[in-house]
C-alpha cells in the first residue's frame, strides 16, 4: 500500500525559512511527478509546486523564485526548501505522487504537514 508522509512543518517568522520533505513507500514500479500544493483555510488546495521523474519544475506564481522543489528518486523523497517566507504562506502542505502501477497512475496524497508563518 502507497503512503505518503510529510515532514518539516512549524513556525517561523516571516523572512524565514523551512524545508519540507515526504517520504514515499510501498513502491513498486515507480513514480512520474511529485508535487507539493497547499491549502490555507477557507481557500481551495492550490499548486506550490511540482518536479517530474527528471527533473523538471513547475511553480505557483505566488511561491515562483521563492520555493524550490527537488527530489531524489533512490529513495522516493521529494523536499520542498522555502525562503522568504510570507504570511500568507500560512498554510496545510499536502505531497503528492502519481505512482506507477500495473493497471494506471495512481494520485496519493500525504496527510499534510502545517506551516504557519508569523508576521
Amino acid at each position: 500500500q502507497v503512503q505518503l508522509v510529510e515532514s518539516g512543518g512549524g513556525l517561523v517568522q516571516a523572512g524565514g525559512s523551512l524545508r519540507l520533505s515526504c517520504a514515499a513507500s510501498g513502491i513498486i514500479f515507480g513514480i512520474n511527478d511529485m508535487g507539493w500544493y497547499r491549502q490555507a483555510p477557507g481557500k481551495q488546495r492550490e499548486l506550490a509546486a511540482t518536479i517530474s521523474r527528471g527533473g523538471s519544475t513547475n511553480y505557483g506564481d505566488s511561491v515562483k523564485g521563492r520555493f524550490t522543489i527537488s527530489r531524489d528518486n533512490a529513495k522516493n523523497m521529494v523536499y520542498l526548501q522555502m525562503t522568504s517566507l510570507k504570511p500568507e504562506d500560512t498554510a496545510v502542505y499536502y505531497c503528492n505522487a502519481q505512482v506507477v502501477t500495473r493497471i494506471a497512475p495512481l494520485s496519493s496524497w500525504g496527510q499534510g504537514t502545517q506551516v504557519i508563518v508569523s508576521s
